[in-house]
């Protein structure tokens, strides 16, 4: 029963949100039980396919274009263009079309549509407040400062913010940028002994620091080189076959050889060595006579086998012959006879039928 409350609940939060955003496929129709609402939003029809087409235009109005060159009865296009945008806005699967034609449980189906109305809501929340800072002041909007962000003119510092290659400064070159700066925000005044004072210690500052930071930079700077010469794999384009292989795999392909290889050379050395190192077995000269008698036990093998297989052949053969024999199969003057009698019998008349001629 919680289901079906919960299920109830949605119908009426979801009608009344359309309703709210004036949606053309509910004007006109007074429901007011949960049931109705429930009926018309989860069961498939051209009806609820329009309602849900008018929530996606009017989160994308790009779409309206898209549904235009879609006939009304293509409900199968309708569906996979629906299915698509709402995987892409990350509320179903990129195959779920039983969700979109409304053979899904009804509690899924309730819960696809309140997300979307949300996001409808929230753009036209959205659109007012862009619209009273547009008319109040002449504000930026998000969309203008990440079409600048996004330009190719910008797209190098983009990619310099994604993937820093500098690290931080230290503590004491921090400070000798931070005197520098201060030294050059300082406009030139009538107080010349002073600022030719402060000059001086700045420059007594850096004479003291820049033999280290020198230092520092250039060590900071080979260290760099030998990092990159020897991850200079990591740095390559991904291309061909080799694309599909990370980093990250070929670091622990690495280090599994390593420790195999490392298991292995222990085990050799503790246990297979001393084998590796042996001469050679000397063979028996007596080997020729086992090998001959082996060859002739096996020939007397195959011959007994033939001798049984023969017996068995003949056997089946003398049976059949006594079975011919013996049975009665041979029709003469309407009786079966057995194959010998009716021998017997030709032969009688071959005799009588030759005696005449013979007298």
């Amino acid at each position: 029963m919680a289901g079906d409350s919960k299920e109830q609940h949605l119908s009426l939060s979801v009608y009344s949100s359309l309703r709210k955003l004036s949606c053309p496929s509910v004007d006109g129709l007074y429901l007011r039980e949960a049931g109705s609402m429930q009926e018309l939003l989860c069961t498939p029809s051209l009806h609820r396919m329009d309602i849900l087409k008018w929530i996606c235009t009017r989160i994308c109005p790009s779409l309206r274009d898209k549904f235009s060159t879609i006939k009304s009865s293509e409900t199968e296009e309708v569906a996979k263009e629906i299915t698509q945008f709402g995987h892409e806005m990350l509320l179903c699967k990129s195959d779920d079309l039983e969700l979109i034609k409304g053979f899904a449980t009804p509690l899924r189906q309730l819960l696809f549509l309140e997300q979307l109305l949300m996001i409808a809501g929230q753009q036209d929340t959205s659109s007012d407040d862009m619209c009273s800072e547009s008319s109040g002041g002449g504000s930026v909007t998000n969309e203008d400062l990440l079409k600048e962000l996004m330009s190719p003119d910008h797209l190098t510092d983009l990619i310099q913010l994604m993937n820093p290659v500098c690290n931080p400064w230290s503590a004491h070159i921090q400070e000798y940028l931070k005197a520098t700066q201060s030294t050059r925000a300082k406009p030139n005044s009538s107080k010349t002994d002073e600022s030719h004072h402060h000059d001086s210690g700045c420059g007594k500052l850096s004479n003291d620091n820049i033999a280290e930071a020198t230092a520092l930079l250039q060590s900071t700077r080979c260290t760099l080189e030998e990092l990159r010469k020897e991850c200079e794999f990591l740095q390559l384009e991904a291309s061909g076959p080799a694309a599909s292989l990370s980093p990250c795999a070929l670091k622990v392909a690495i280090s599994d050889m390593a420790q195999l290889m490392t298991a292995f050379s222990q085990v050799y050395n503790t246990d297979f060595r001393g084998y590796c190192q042996r001469a050679p077995p000397v063979l028996n000269p007596n080997a020729c006579v086992f090998q001959s008698v082996h060859q002739l036990l096996h020939h007397c093998n195959m011959e007994l086998e033939a001798l049984q297989q023969l017996s068995k052949t003949s056997s089946t053969l003398t049976g059949i012959v006594k079975q011919i024999q013996t049975d009665r199969r041979f029709w003469a003057n309407g009786e079966k006879h057995t194959l010998p009698s009716q021998l017997e019998a030709l032969k009688n008349r071959f005799s009588a039928f030759l005696s005449p001629h013979q007298s």
